[in-house]
């Protein structure tokens, strides 16, 4: 008898649990944006989301309306993989309303038909950009359209880290001379804090090398650890932990294979394994890429089942990864809605707990129970 009632209270306990646990499902809020590729909550809980030819769309809270769209004050290439890219808000906004956002930026003179990534910021006030500042330019400027990097996340003391791609220059994410395939650390103005792991004299504000092209990036709630998410070659797409003056390997190591060559181990550059050289990602994407783009931690109060996990877009495949961490390691990791219809371009957690995403077909997608 003790049995038959222990197994009935487990039961019950079960199916109490089940029913307390929310099940996750995509609603679209809006299909009206323009090659969407970030998304920023202002404090009034309206969002800002960055189009790649140039523009940024205000939303009403809730998604469903674009209240205004706002051309922003510096000229983009929008080409290739290149236009305007990340997007932040700073956090003294309520006091100064600055907006940050990332960009292709065209050389000038002879340099005309070069490009890179660079900063800028200007206070949006009455849905208009004003005070314009070019922050901070990535050097060298070089030809191409692909691997701008761009996303930008604040830290507690309110400097900001840039990911910065190696415009598939392959060599010059190695070279210290430059800031092709780095992490920076600069303040709100574009000047270099202190702190820095001071690995290069030429460039003060690197804070990591070794990157290929880090289209996601977020802290690890708790504390000031950058994360990134990197896209490999042909597989070997990285999730990396950013720790201040190390080297992730690229063009050197990488677990994925060179364009064109057979599926396999055999044909991984370097061989795969980073180390001791250079900084082991934490987890890896073999020997398929999911086209990284966009990542949090969650944090939030509506899926507690998901707390602290790693949200990932993926432009291939057009689904959200969720990995789920075991300290500094990958535990677990699962393909969620795979059915959504598109490039996902950005994941965010928004201040109502929900997940909101972003998709090439311009899209903005809420998830919620």
């Amino acid at each position: 008898m003790r049995h038959l009632t222990a197994l009935i209270i487990g039961l019950m306990l079960l199916a109490t649990a089940s029913a307390s646990t929310p099940v996750p499902r995509a609603v679209v809020l809006n299909e009206r944006l323009e090659s969407p590729w970030g998304i920023a909550f202002l404090p009034d809980g309206r969002m800002l989301i960055t189009q790649k030819r140039g523009s940024i769309a205000v939303l009403s809270a809730d998604g469903r309306r674009i209240e205004t769209t706002l051309t922003v004050p510096t000229p983009v290439v929008a080409r290739g993989q290149g236009g305007l890219l990340g997007l932040a808000i700073d956090p003294d906004f309520a006091r100064d309303p600055w907006v940050y956002w990332a960009y292709s930026e065209a050389g000038t003179g002879a340099e005309a038909d070069k490009a890179g990534t660079a900063i800028a910021r200007a206070r949006l006030r009455d849905n208009t950009l004003t005070d314009l500042q070019v922050i901070y330019r990535q050097s060298p400027k070089v030809t191409g359209a692909g691997h701008f990097g761009a996303r930008i996340v604040f830290l507690p003391d309110e400097t900001m880290f840039v990911t910065l791609g190696e415009r598939q220059k392959l060599n010059p994410a190695q070279d210290l001379d430059g800031t092709l395939g780095k992490v920076i650390r600069i303040n709100r103005d574009g000047s270099v804090p202190t702190g820095n792991p001071g690995v290069s004299k030429t460039h003060p504000e690197i804070w990591s090398l070794g990157h290929r092209n880090p289209q996601s990036a977020a802290l690890r709630p708790g504390t000031t650890e950058l994360w990134v998410v990197e896209h490999g070659p042909q597989g070997g797409d990285e999730l990396n932990r950013v720790l201040p003056g190390r080297n992730y390997g690229w063009p050197v190591v990488s677990y994925g294979c060179p364009y064109g060559a057979p599926k396999g181990e055999a044909c991984r550059i370097g061989g795969g394994p980073h180390a001791p050289r250079f900084e082991e990602p934490v987890s890896t994407w073999v020997p398929v890429s999911i086209g990284p783009s966009g990542m949090i931690f969650y944090s939030g109060r509506r899926f507690p089942q998901w707390k602290g996990d790693v949200f990932i877009g993926a432009l291939v495949g057009t689904a959200l990864w969720r990995v789920r961490l075991d300290g500094n390691t990958e535990a677990s990791r699962e393909r969620l809605f795979g059915d959504l219809g598109g490039r996902i371009r950005d994941v965010v957690e928004g201040p109502d707990g929900w997940l909101y995403l972003v998709t090439e077909a311009g899209k903005l997608i809420q998830i919620r129970d």
